[in-house]
């Protein structure tokens, strides 16, 4: 087989449309499609013309939507799937029509804002016979892949307990700073520390043990929350803390730790630099920097291909469910200031390191159009 053929290159190609062109879809998505080999765009919707304009001329993309003309790009035969990047709260919104009409969704986490919307956003790919699939990029990240394979091997022993900080500056201009706790880090950055947690001990959270909620004098947030701290208890009275926060310098760590060894990854969430291992075996320390991969690129191509093969989905919308779940016991814990027990959600399917690992080249960012990173410059 050519390298060509084994890529996809001059076989079918998956007809995305992009809807939301805010910072992530422009500078780390859509750079990407084009070498994944299995994925075309099709087709834009945003609500600023002037990004319609600029980046439909960039990729080449003729067919561009407003918002309000979603109910037509659905019908018009143009897209088999979407890539979905909008706001957390307008997630459902437009991927329960896109699925009712047999077209695939590539949501963007958290996957909805409350459980009763994700159960309806998976309902909808039901009734639709389309895939829906959460954009865990992690989930075929090798560094990550790397992790669970040792853990799952026992290198690490019987696991007793995780902690993760994940922050950044965020600047009081962005969208995320005036929507409240739907936009605010909880909801933005808690679904990675929280996936992680599930995908690294292999299992649910039971209860959400303490959970607080903090505002930082001078951070320009208005009403705000902008640091989170959570512990969560594991089966086996294991345990797993993180911290999330829009006004720490940028932070991105985690450590899991069992009874034979320690894993520290630093960075472990992002998606610029290779990430990083610094791990410990009975005393003996190891480091490993892994070469950065394209992972939006990764996710898509994965997904394309499950599409063209028809074949089902890792992570699947009860995956986004999942963590929407532990959010929800989290901000009632917040609320009630206890415990709260988090909802049972029986998981049979894991991530599948040998099948979903992707190494895609990573691209260059290009110029944003009328958008900006959320976090403030160093």
């Amino acid at each position: 087989m050519s390298i060509a053929s084994a890529l996809g290159l001059g076989g079918r190609k998956v007809r995305y449309g992009i809807v939301g062109l805010g910072d992530i879809a422009q500078e780390a998505l859509m750079p990407g499609v084009k070498h994944t080999g299995n994925s075309r765009i099709t087709a834009l919707v945003s609500g600023d013309r002037e990004k319609l304009g600029a980046l439909g001329e960039r990729y080449d993309v003729e067919h561009r939507y407003g918002y309000e003309d979603f109910p037509k790009l659905i019908a018009s035969g143009k897209v088999d799937a979407i890539y979905l990047a909008t706001p957390n709260w307008r997630h459902a919104e437009f991927t329960i029509p896109a699925l009712e009409a047999g077209i695939h969704v590539l949501c963007e986490k958290p996957l909805e804002v409350n459980s009763e919307k994700c159960r309806a956003m998976i309902a909808a790919a039901e009734r639709g016979g389309a895939l829906l699939m959460a954009a865990y990029r992690l989930h075929f990240e090798p560094a990550n892949l790397d992790a669970i394979s040792r853990i799952r091997a026992g290198e690490l022993g019987d696991l007793v307990a995780f902690t993760s900080c994940f922050g950044q500056r965020l600047d009081p201009a962005n969208h995320r700073a005036k929507h409240g706790v739907e936009a605010g880090p909880l909801y933005d950055m808690g679904p990675y520390p929280i996936n992680a947690i599930r995908f690294l001990f292999g299992a649910e959270p039971v209860e959400v043990v303490s959970a607080i909620a903090v505002r930082q004098p001078g951070a320009a947030l208005g009403d705000l929350d902008d640091t989170f701290a959570v512990t969560l208890r594991m089966p086996g009275d294991r345990l797993a803390q993180f911290t999330v926060s829009y006004v720490t310098d940028a932070v991105d760590s985690l450590i899991i730790a069992g009874t034979k060894g320690s894993i520290q990854m630093s960075p472990a969430y992002g998606f610029g630099p290779g990430l990083e291992q610094h791990r410990t075996f009975d005393g003996d320390q190891e480091h490993q920097t892994f070469k950065a991969t394209d992972q939006f690129g990764g996710e898509l191509q994965y997904f394309s291909k499950c599409i063209l093969e028809g074949r089902s989905v890792e992570p699947d919308g009860e995956e986004g469910l999942a963590d929407v779940l532990v959010i929800e016991a989290i901000v009632a814990a917040l609320r009630t200031g206890g415990p709260v027990k988090v909802e049972r959600l029986a998981r049979t399917r894991r991530i599948d390191p040998e099948e979903q690992e992707q190494r895609l080249r990573a691209v260059p960012t290009p110029e944003p159009v009328n958008s900006s990173a959320p976090a403030t410059p160093s």
